[in-house]
């Protein structure tokens, strides 16, 4: 039976205070490859520490990171859209973010420095492919439903992480041409990726609060426990890859 110890930890990125959720298996010993979570907009709420909690638990330290600053989060899309749009507005921030985050798992003395991936939820799931594109040195991304949308065009040979994008088949929110743009910038890059559309599932497909969120909100989201299932068995296959 696993013991997956938890805390709240504090790191800065230009100045402002972040504050992370660190999860780790305690009865496993020596350095073990790091995973970075990143939140959806809502930030770094109940889901995503349980997120980082069952990254613990397949035996990796887990790093829910912080992109809004002090742990802000948003309860209403509007709360949610305006901490997002503050980040996608000044890319330079949310990078600096990134890389902080990075560096503090990279630190930490349970973690095996050399060995790093990112996984991200929805807006997470673009933030996590802004650091492959950037060329971080992580093994892998994972984008569950995310954003494809680019903030850097990476050049030739310069995408370090192998990539995994779990897109839903029906997600309203992710326009056709993003995903063909994406395909594009990845096979120019000659990037290591993975497509994976789930037929039937929407935007959201592995928060099980996507249902209750979409009806309250009017907003084109949904559980969809197959996908979910799925998108996981596959970042777990690649993580055992690449780890």
């Amino acid at each position: 039976m696993s013991n997956i110890h938890t805390e709240n930890i504090s790191y800065t990125a230009n100045g402002d205070t972040m504050r992370g959720f660190l999860a780790y298996d305690a009865d496993t010993e020596g350095e073990r490859p790091g995973v970075l979570v990143i939140h959806e907009w809502w930030g770094l709420n109940d889901y995503i520490r349980k997120r980082a909690q069952q990254i613990a638990g397949l035996g990796y330290r887990a790093l829910a990171l912080d992109m809004y600053g002090e742990g802000r989060t948003g309860d209403a899309p509007d709360q949610a859209g305006e901490l997002m749009n503050a980040v996608l507005g000044d890319m330079n921030v949310g990078t600096a973010r990134l890389k902080a985050a990075y560096q503090t798992l990279h630190d930490h003395p349970t973690v095996d420095g050399d060995r790093l991936a990112a996984i991200g939820y929805c807006f997470g799931g673009a933030m996590a492919l802004h650091m492959a594109r950037i060329g971080m040195p992580l093994r892998a991304v994972v984008s569950f439903h995310g954003a494809l949308g680019s903030f850097h065009k990476p050049a030739k040979d310069s995408v370090k992480a192998k990539i995994l994008v779990c897109h839903g088949a029906d997600d309203a929110m992710i326009p056709h041409e993003d995903v063909r743009k994406f395909k594009a910038e990845m096979d120019t890059a000659g990037a290591d990726y993975t497509f994976i559309a789930y037929d039937g599932a929407k935007h959201g497909f592995t928060s099980q609060a996507a249902d209750e969120n979409g009806k309250k909100y009017g907003i084109p989201l949904a559980y969809n426990a197959t996908a979910d299932n799925a998108s996981w068995k596959a970042m777990r296959k690649l993580l055992e890859e690449v780890f």
